[in-house]
């Protein structure tokens, strides 16, 4: 009996809206909302983010719509998030050599806009694929959606023996909140650390691989492992208001990812016959400096595994579900790209996700 093939990624495309520095966001907008001690503790936080340039497909720099209800903020989503979604689609398409009609199963993430139809309907119609085509669409699971939307594009990969497309697209540049009144110090967080960018990765059997541009990735999945800890579900939230999603983040996230992430990524590259010491690309979701330097401190790594992940999170700030994505376009393009990649993303739950990648 043959074995299935398992999906390898053969074509990763980004999109980025407009960029700013964090320097002008920061004076020309975000200073202004606070005052005294407060502005000298958000000033701190904007300088210590690790982030300096990000994107805002609404730059609060030219609209402020931190007094916009939730409805005109998700008609502004569906604005600016279909461009944006068939770029990066397009150009994973393109680096892929497969034509949208080609694509068996379509899975978009998207934590930061709903709509019906859907972005997976409006593309898929955009872009000329067939009537047959699945569609999957992953809502409100936050930064780590890209993984379980990777595992579900890979399954599919290996059970029909046909290609699918993953897109990771998140608009945070909507969801701007109101000044407080009182301290609060997790909007301040939120408000230095988030941007928009839309990621797509085309996967195919192993076997249908022949011949793909070079530069295209060529990691086969190898598997998709995740571990919950429910006790600590309010440490990360993402609700809906009538003044768009405000978004909750403990400062004892870190202290509970220092605790699973270890035997998540030890039990994962073990069932595989690795080492820690033997993977030699790291895909870390930067949802800040601390939580790099958490996961740095419990694996062990040198400074330059996390490279990648703090130069993401510098360039293009923390894009919620694409920012994994954008780390693995990062390694894929290095003058001598990694073998084995350990993928990383922690979102509400607390939910931690890992991935390992190799290729030959």
């Amino acid at each position: 009996m043959v074995s299935p093939a398992p999906a390898a990624v053969v074509g990763l495309g980004l999109a980025l809206p407009p960029s700013a520095s964090q320097d002008d966001l920061w004076r020309d907008f975000f200073a202004a909302r606070y005052e005294g001690a407060t502005q000298a503790l958000a000033a701190r936080i904007f300088a210590n983010s690790g982030v300096r340039t990000r994107q805002a497909a609404v730059s609060p720099l030219l609209e402020d719509v931190a007094d916009w209800p939730t409805e005109r903020r998700m008609r502004r989503y569906q604005v600016e998030a279909l461009p944006l979604g068939k770029e990066a689609v397009e150009r994973a398409l393109t680096r892929s050599g497969l034509a949208a009609r080609d694509i068996g199963l379509f899975v978009v993430c998207s934590c930061t806009g709903y709509a019906t139809p859907g972005l997976d309907i409006l593309l898929a119609r955009d872009l000329g694929m067939a009537p047959g085509t699945q569609r999957l669409f992953v809502g409100h699971m936050g930064c780590y959606a890209a993984l379980p939307g990777l595992g579900a594009a890979a399954d599919f990969v290996t059970a029909r023996g046909r290609p699918a497309l993953l897109l990771c697209a998140e608009l945070t540049s909507l969801h701007i909140q109101p000044p407080a009144r009182r301290v609060d110090t997790q909007q301040i967080v939120a408000h230095a650390l988030f941007s928009d960018a839309a990621a797509a990765v085309v996967l195919a059997p192993t076997s249908a691989g022949a011949g793909r541009p070079a530069g295209s990735g060529g990691y086969v999945v190898r598997e998709i492992a995740a571990s919950t800890d429910t006790s600590t579900a309010d440490h990360m939230t993402w609700e809906v208001t009538d003044l768009g999603f405000r978004m909750g983040l403990s400062p004892r996230v870190p202290q509970v990812l220092s605790v699973h992430v270890g035997s998540l990524v030890g039990d994962l590259l073990a069932r595989h016959g690795l080492t820690v010491a033997q993977v030699d690309g790291w895909a870390v979701h930067p949802g800040g400096p601390r939580i790099l330097n958490v996961v740095q401190r419990e694996l062990g790594l040198p400074d330059e595994a996390m490279a990648a992940s703090r130069e993401t999170l510098a360039a293009y700030g923390n894009c919620s579900s694409p920012t994994v994505l954008l780390i693995l376009d990062r390694l894929c393009r290095l003058p001598s790209a990694p073998r084995r990649i350990v993928m990383l993303a922690f979102g509400p739950g607390l939910t931690l996700y890992a991935a390992l990648l190799t290729r030959d």
